[in-house]
């Protein structure tokens, strides 16, 4: 095997030559990858049409009605529920089942009725006095309350256990609990009406409802679990109402502060670093005198010197911190530790002068191109319309064809469950004595026709069209920065040689002759991450298997994906950086960023975790700095604000939004900034390659690179 010293020069491809021509991202060029471009149109047309296809047999009223549990429609026109708009659970706690997320059905009776209860009542209770009357309109059309037991009457879910007094919201009843000052309120009232039209308060009726057999008593626990989640759920609202003014406010002061951060990076990007690597060697420092000083301690004390393997695996962990060979292992790994930091800072201290110094030509380039920094809204409009389009057609993919029922068994130990069943026959199968209490219910709409044979195909043809669609749109606004940002690159006399709006003309060449190249691109990153959605589905499939083979086969695959992914982007990110500036073909822009990366691959290193730890930093920075003075605000510390501070229920509520939101905020503005760097970085080490600072050849460098790189331009 050849060594690496052995490696020939045009081993990552040959230098670039002088093109006499070449003053910036190329403007005569022509269309590349058109195939992929015509592929790409005609997919787009076909989702279209998928769409469509989806809206013809979808049914709209499976989307705006709720369904009850055979299938039918509350609240529409000429169907037995045409009075009865609204849906009543019969144990609304089972939505949270996770195969809620599978069937897209609520496993529990669901009933459509014209009006939620408004009165506490139990059916031990109701079924012995003329309160029957009442409760019945809430048990399964045609139910006799003579025919079985309480017990199997809540088995098999003909009435419900108990009904609470409920308020309809989204065309559902729900719980209409509210805790004001310590007293649980009905819709606003203390006292009302039980089903005797006696007048009693609410924890009356909770105190009389609570009293029931040990099945109800469950029932009632998780009754009073809901109360206090919509308690929470509301206080939260409240707050949101409240506050929303102030969290603007906070999330405009990031959006300020983050644009500060980055315009004075080119004047504090190198104290920040030099600070963190000093403070970083501070801390290993620190680091190795502390174990140091625990080891000696430790030398004397009889059971320090027992070694680790003698006392084996123990799950808590201060027992090692009682061994002096424990200390003695901290202190040799952090002295190794330290000394390859300070050897790599003496050895690449002026690669991480160049790593500064294009930080803070980024910094200045942003500075000339302002309009770079919005440019992610359009990102997010046009990603908003893929996740909207993609939405909608998988809604109404979902609720196309004839309504399908399947078994809900009432326990996991049913052989049947999850099977196609019959609602009409069910009642008079093997299933029901085999399983008791199980229930035939609806669970999708679907069918035996060619079309609804192949809906599974159509909903992993929507869903990977939607990962190239967002590949794509992702792809074009890194295209567009970088042909924006290069413009400021290759100007000679900054800023008087930066083209008249970089953006949009960038933008534009993008869209007018690299669709194709980007769709190239967003293809093959598309295929990768539907390779890994498939192993994901995979991997939850097989979790409960005893094959350790499989299992281990499954790991080792989604995690060369996640490798193979993460190497796609990268190689993604620096062709389009490519093709922004020299307008070939995806393949070939590819190779050239690859061979030229790999040519300088020290500086490369250096400047990726040079840039990302910044960049990370400077974001944990900006949301904390907020987050602090959102804690200080809401938490009412501020003597000057302390009159404008919102009446809050959880003043956490707004402090983790803001916070949440100045992250993401500052995220999207580094995101432009990191691609301003790498821009910057490829135009870079292409001049080194060009140019050699002669009058016909100079450097497009600023100063600050060529004193680094102890170049010059020389004058004639």
């Amino acid at each position: 095997m050849a060594r690496k010293t052995d490696i020939p020069s045009s081993y990552y491809g040959e230098p670039r030559k002088f093109d006499p021509n070449f003053s910036g991202p190329v403007q005569n060029r022509s269309c590349t990858d058109v195939v992929c471009c015509v592929i790409f149109v005609v997919v787009i047309l076909g989702y279209i049409a998928l769409g469509t296809v989806a809206w013809i047999h979808g049914d709209p009223r499976k989307v705006v009605y709720p369904t009850d549990s055979h299938g039918q429609f509350c609240g529409q026109q000429d169907t037995p529920n045409a009075n009865k708009a609204i849906l009543f659970y019969f144990n609304m706690l089972k939505c949270a089942n996770p195969a809620v997320l599978i069937n897209l059905q609520c496993p529990t009776t669901q009933l459509c009725v014209s009006k939620c209860p408004d009165r506490f009542a139990t059916l031990l209770d109701a079924r012995n006095t003329k309160n029957w009357e009442y409760y019945k309109q809430f048990c399964k059309p045609g139910f006799e309350i003579g025919s079985k037991s309480t017990g199997e009457v809540i088995r098999d879910e003909d009435c419900p256990s108990m009904i609470v007094p409920s308020r309809p919201f989204l065309q559902r009843c729900f719980p209409d609990f509210i805790r004001r000052d310590g007293i649980l309120t009905v819709a606003n009232q203390t006292i009302f009406k039980d089903g005797d039209n006696n007048k009693r308060s609410v924890n009356d009726l909770k105190d009389a409802a609570i009293q029931v057999t040990a099945m109800q008593e469950k029932a009632e626990r998780g009754i009073a679990s809901l109360l206090n989640a919509k308690e929470v759920g509301m206080k939260i609202f409240e707050d949101y109402a409240n506050s929303w003014i102030w969290i603007l406010i906070g999330l405009v002061i990031t959006m300020v502060v983050s644009l500060v951060f980055i315009m004075l990076l080119r004047f504090t990007a190198g104290v920040l670093l030099w600070l963190i690597i000093f403070g970083v060697i501070i801390a290993v420092g620190y680091g190795i005198w502390h174990c140091y000083w625990e080891y000696s301690s430790l030398i004397g004390k009889p059971g320090s010197n027992v070694t680790i393997t003698d006392i084996g695996f123990h799950t808590d962990f201060s027992i090692y911190l009682q061994r002096s060979q424990t200390w003695l292992i901290f202190m040799i790994s952090l002295s190794v530790i330290e000394a390859v930091i300070v050897v790599m800072l003496i050895f690449l201290r002026s690669r991480l002068r160049i790593a500064i110094a294009l930080l803070k030509e980024g910094s200045k380039a942003i500075s000339y191109i302002m309009s770079t920094l919005f440019y992610p809204v359009i990102t997010f409009f046009l990603l908003a319309i893929c996740i909207a389009y993609w939405a909608v057609t998988a809604v109404f993919l979902a609720s196309s064809g004839n309504a399908v029922y399947k078994v809900a068994p009432a326990d996991d130990k049913c052989m049947y469950a999850n099977l196609t069943c019959n609602p009409q026959t069910f009642n008079k199968s093997n299933i029901t004595k085999v399983c008791p209490g199980s229930q035939c219910m609806f669970a999708f709409y679907g069918g035996e026709s060619m079309y609804h044979r192949y809906i599974l195909v159509l909903h992993l043809c929507n869903l990977f069209v939607f990962l190239w669609l967002v590949n794509f749109t992702i792809a074009l606004g890194q295209c567009t920065l970088a042909g924006a940002f290069a413009s400021y690159y290759w100007a000679l006399k900054k800023p008087d040689d930066i083209p008249a709006c970089p953006l949009y003309s960038s933008f534009s060449r993008a869209i007018r002759y690299h669709t194709g190249s980007l769709a190239f691109g967003s293809l093959i990153l598309a295929v990768v991450q539907m390779v890994r959605i498939v192993l994901e589905y995979l991997d939850q499939k097989l979790k409960g298997s005893q094959n350790a083979c499989s299992r281990f086969l499954l790991c080792c695959l989604k995690c060369c994906f996640w490798c193979l992914e993460r190497f796609i982007k990268f190689i993604n990110r620096n062709a389009y950086i490519m093709i922004a500036i020299y307008g070939k073909n995806f393949c070939t822009s590819s190779k050239d960023a690859f061979f030229l990366l790999m040519r300088n691959v020290v500086r490369v290193a250096v400047l990726d975790k040079v840039t990302d730890f910044l960049l990370f930093l400077g974001k944990l920075l900006i949301s904390g700095s907020v987050g602090v003075l959102a804690f200080f605000f809401f938490s009412r510390k501020i003597p000057v604000f302390q009159e404008e501070v919102p009446s809050l229920n959880y003043y956490w509520v707004p402090l983790l939004t803001v916070i949440f939101g100045s992250y993401m905020i500052a995220h999207g503005f580094f995101n432009v900034y990191a691609m301003c760097v790498d821009t910057l970085f490829l135009c870079f080490l292409w001049d080194l390659e060009v140019n050699d600072g002669s009058p016909h050849r100079p450097f497009y460098m600023n100063k600050s690179l060529r004193r680094i790189l102890n170049k010059k331009n020389r004058r004639k």
